[in-house]
């Protein structure tokens, strides 16, 4: 990854490479590939400066929010404040809505069942040292499992940093949405049975996933999902918007060292 290991300047703003190596672990890539990690982690704090430094133009004032216990900082409360000014997107029209469940009714059904079980390496945010560590700790076990697939339950309670480990790793009958996408994501990927084949990073950490058994929902009424779908195309438009919005602020800027284009 020697090439890739530059800093990036935004407007004459400059974002260190060691900023950027901290950030490669929110961005997952293809076994072998760090450079698209890398790319997409220097997109990311690119993006990030692009706004701040339009917000500061404006002359705004951060005012943080808490919502679920959590306080933005200053410069999340600028950014949100910035997109909340700059992004007005139209509400969906009913007939969109209609169409968006006519189209796949099959998407909007009742929580899918799930049991897995699963084994936690405990990794905290933005410590890239300590998830190297974890991820050769996992591609290890996973090399183990493969060829004696029942173990799992022993490597479990003996590895696991989850109260799970007591279990086997067994996380008992849980719902669509009790757990985090990307966990949720790979669940909905395995078949009844399979392990991960890699290990699946989180914000708790790196996880390796075992499904057991998936129960899929019943297809719900229009009726149920109606303001669901609303609100879904409504953040599709938002999301469109803010997009387009960071364009226009791309076109203008001078940045070095990555292709905000390509993202």
């Amino acid at each position: 990854m020697g090439p890739l290991l530059s800093d990036i300047t935004v407007n004459g703003e400059v974002i260190p490479a060691a900023t950027i190596a901290a950030e490669i672990q929110m961005h997952e890539a293809p076994k072998g590939k760090p450079g698209i990690a890398w790319r997409a982690a220097g997109r990311a704090l690119a993006v990030r400066a692009l706004l701040l430094q339009e917000a500061r133009a404006r002359n705004l004032t951060p005012e943080p929010i808490t919502e679920g216990g959590r306080a933005e900082t200053e410069e999340e409360a600028l950014v949100r404040q910035l997109l909340d000014e700059a992004i007005t997107p139209p509400a969906p029209q009913d007939e969109a809505v209609r169409a968006a469940y006519d189209a796949d009714p099959g998407r909007f059904r009742a929580p899918t069942l799930y049991e897995a079980a699963h084994i936690l390496f405990p990794v905290r945010p933005g410590d890239a040292a300590a998830m190297e560590a974890a991820r050769e700790k996992a591609t290890a076990v996973l090399a183990d499992l493969a060829k004696a697939p029942r173990d799992f339950d022993r490597l479990a309670r003996e590895l696991s940093s989850c109260s799970s480990r007591n279990a086997g790793g067994r996380l008992g009958q849980i719902a669509t949405g009790d757990t985090v996408p990307e966990f949720e994501a790979v669940l909905d990927r395995l078949a009844e049975g399979e392990i991960a084949r890699d290990p699946v990073a989180t914000r708790y950490g790196l996880h390796i996933i075992r499904l057991d058994a998936r129960a899929e929902g019943a297809i719900l009424p229009f009726e149920t999902v109606a303001a669901r779908i609303r609100d879904m195309l409504a953040k599709a438009e938002w999301a469109n918007a803010a997009r387009d919005f960071i364009e226009t602020l791309a076109d203008k800027a001078e940045v070095t060292g990555v292709d905000l284009k390509a993202a």
